[in-house]
Order: C-alpha cells, then sequence, then structure tokens
C-alpha cells in the first residue's frame, strides 16, 4: 500500500506529540522499505533533534502557540503568533508542492493544524491522531476537514465534530515496555519481596509532586514495608541532601532510592504501586503492563487534558486521581497506605488498567491509513 509512496507528517513541540509519529513512521518504513517519509515541525522544539535523530528528514515552518493572557507580553506575543500563522501558509504550501505527498497526518501540536488544513484543501489524503483524552485545539479545529480522526481514548469523541466517524486506535507503546518482565526486572533492582513504589514527575520533574513524595519517605521510611524507587528530574542530589537534613539516613535506608530519571521498562515491570503525571503515554504504559497508580494530573497543561487522560481510567475503576490542589505529604501517604494494605483493591485496580490497554496501536493506525489510501 505504501510501496514508493510519499507521506508527510506534522507533529512538534512535546515528545507526546513527537513519539508516537515517529512509531508510527518507523513501522510503515518496516514494511514498505520504499515508502519516503518526511516530517513538518519547528526549527526550535524537540523535533529539531528527534526526528533527524530517527533518521526522518525534518522541514521546518515558523510557527508559535497562542498565550493565554491578557498582559502586554502575551498581547505582543500573539500578534507575532498570527504574522507567523500567515507567513507559514506560503511555506507549508511551498513543502507540499515540492515534497508532493500521498498522504498527511497530523499528530497534534500548533504545527499540526496548519498542515492538516491546507493538505485537506489540496485533497490530499489526511489524517489525524489524538493522544488525549481531552483533545488538543489543533486536532479539533481540523477534525471537520480530515479523511480520518484516530483516537488514543474514546472519550475524545465526544469534543470533536469529524467528517468521518472516529477510529479508537490506542497509543503507539515502546516494544521493550512490552517485553517487560518483572521477576527479572525484581531481581535485576533486587527489590526482594516488599512492595516497589515508582514515583515521578516526568522527564523535568514537578516541584509539587517532588515535594509530597519527599513527606511521604518522611512518613512512611520507618516502616521499612516497601521499597521507594523515586525519579526527581533534574537536582537529584538537591533531593538527597534535604531528604538528609530532614532525617531520613540514606544510606542506612537502601530501601530508599532517590535518582534523576528511571530505567522506564524495568522500573514499570517491577513496581506495585505506581505515582505519577497523567500524560498519554504514561498512561497507555501502565494500561499494558496492568499496573495500579496514583496520578497526579498536571494542572499547567493546555485544556487540562492531563485531568481528562486521568478520569479515563479512574471512571473504569483503573486508577486513583489525586489532583494537585489536594495533593500534600499526609493526603498521598493516606492514599499510598490505603493501596498497600488491601492487596485485592491493588489488584483489581491493576486488573482494569490492564483491560483498557491496547498493545496493538501502531498496527490499528496503520491498518486505518491504509484504508484512507484505498
Amino acid at each position: 500500500m505504501f510501496d514508493n509512496k510519499k507521506i508527510l507528517i506534522a507533529a512538534g513541540g512535546t515528545g507526546g506529540h513527537i513519539n508516537p509519529a515517529l512509531g508510527t513512521a518507523g513501522y510503515i518504513k518496516e514494511k514498505h522499505p520504499t515508502a519516503e517519509i518526511a516530517f513538518v515541525g519547528t526549527a526550535d522544539k524537540m523535533e529539531a533533534k528527534l526526528v533527524p535523530q530517527a533518521g526522518y528528514e525534518l522541514k521546518t515552518i515558523e510557527i508559535s502557540g497562542f498565550w493565554r493572557s491578557f498582559s502586554g507580553e502575551a498581547i505582543k506575543h500573539n500578534i507575532n503568533t498570527v504574522k507567523k500563522l500567515l507567513r507559514s501558509s506560503s511555506q507549508i504550501k511551498k513543502i507540499i508542492n515540492d515534497f508532493k505527498p500521498d498522504l498527511v497526518i497530523g499528530y497534534g501540536g500548533y504545527v499540526s493544524g496548519p498542515v492538516l488544513r491546507i493538505a485537506a484543501k489540496m485533497g490530499i489524503p489526511t489524517a489525524i491522531h489524538e493522544q488525549n483524552a481531552y483533545p488538543g485545539v489543533a486536532n479539533k479545529a481540523v477534525a471537520g476537514k480530515v479523511d480520518r480522526v484516530m483516537l488514543t481514548a474514546k472519550q475524545a469523541e465526544q469534543y470533536m465534530k469529524p467528517k468521518n466517524p472516529c477510529v479508537v486506535t490506542g497509543l503507539p507503546i515502546r516494544g521493550d515496555i512490552l517485553k517487560g518482565d518483572r521477576d527479572f526486572a525484581r531481581a535485576e533492582l533486587e527489590i526482594g519481596n516488599k512492595p516497589l513504589i515508582i514515583s515521578m514527575g516526568g522527564s523535568l520533574g514537578a516541584k509539587p509532586v517532588n515535594d509530597a513524595v519527599m513527606g511521604l519517605i518522611i512518613n512512611k521510611y520507618r516502616d521499612n514495608d516497601c521499597v521507594f524507587l523515586h525519579a526527581t528530574g533534574k537536582n537529584a542530589e538537591g533531593f538527597r541532601a534535604e531528604l538528609e537534613e530532614k532525617g531520613v539516613d540514606l544510606k542506612a535506608n537502601p530501601h530508599v532510592r532517590i535518582v534523576e530519571y528511571i530505567d522506564i521498562p524495568k522500573c514499570l515491570a517491577a513496581a506495585d504501586l505506581v505515582v505519577c503525571r497523567s500524560g498519554a503515554s504514561t498512561l497507555s504504559e501502565l494500561q499494558a503492563l496492568g499496573k495500579p497508580s496514583i496520578l497526579i494530573p498536571s494542572p499547567y497543561v493546555t485544556e487540562n487534558h492531563q485531568f481528562h487522560n486521568a478520569m479515563a481510567l479512574v471512571d473504569n475503576g483503573a486508577a486513583e486521581i489525586l489532583e494537585e490542589k489536594d495533593l500534600t505529604a499526609d493526603s498521598l501517604t493516606e492514599r499510598v497506605n490505603a493501596l498497600l494494605s488491601d492487596k485485592k483493591k491493588l489488584e483489581e485496580i491493576g486488573s482494569n488498567a490492564k483491560k483498557m490497554a491496547v498493545i496493538d496501536a501502531t498496527s490499528r493506525i496503520y491498518d486505518t491509513l491504509c484504508e484512507i489510501m484505498k
């Protein structure tokens, strides 16, 4: 279907948009080595590094998102954004006319909307993929113009007005996540028989999560009834120093482990409970491995989409939610203690998460794209 075809993918801004797009591109290239795939993005965001690293050409346009504020600085920024948006139309048309794609796919981010809108207007087959349970502005704007809307979570459909029925494909999950072996991972991490609590605030860390986890550790470390593995993001050394200042002797308590970043495939496989944000990729991984979790949605993301992501699991008994406005050391400790003391409930949450998993998302996306091409 894609032999000798040209595919243009628009994705940018965050790993949540870029990584699923790269997963799709890799799957198509694996099945159709003669397919030619290029990306559209910006020169100053994550795609500028990730896309070339993966071996694909990145065609750049100058564009930015709007700031939701009426401050003088925001107004100035938004005026510049409008100017860039107007200029980007000619840039996008030139990219499309030069590359001559047979299919254009959008994975979200402010670069995606204009590219898909213009491609659809030019009569090129188009599709978008929405990673979150509450769709982003760009995808909502073009849903009625593209040939197919693909969703990670069915809940997103109620916010879309698509031209054709939406397709729930799930979100591509890394193969090394799916291959994780619990017993092997726990042996490698030297966990023993105690429950392992993994906690993290995302790749850059999150101060509210770090502060609450620090309090959790201080409240519980003397119980020595579980192993803590906390990823701080930046400045793990400062986190350790503060723990020590507050009386936690880390050398005498090896069940408390503080790192900047964790080996996600290994650590998730070994975990009994996960405390984390609720980005789409993270939730797909938790579901794939059937891991119970306490989700702390970031309130700082657009459209509060992490809250909607979390509630998609909570409504199915597949996770618990602790909103940041209610997050304290004591509230987190109370949740953790309640779950660790109720093994049946812990297992039930993990089982419900597993039932929601879509582990063949990439092939579902591929099949949907094949239908469009027909």
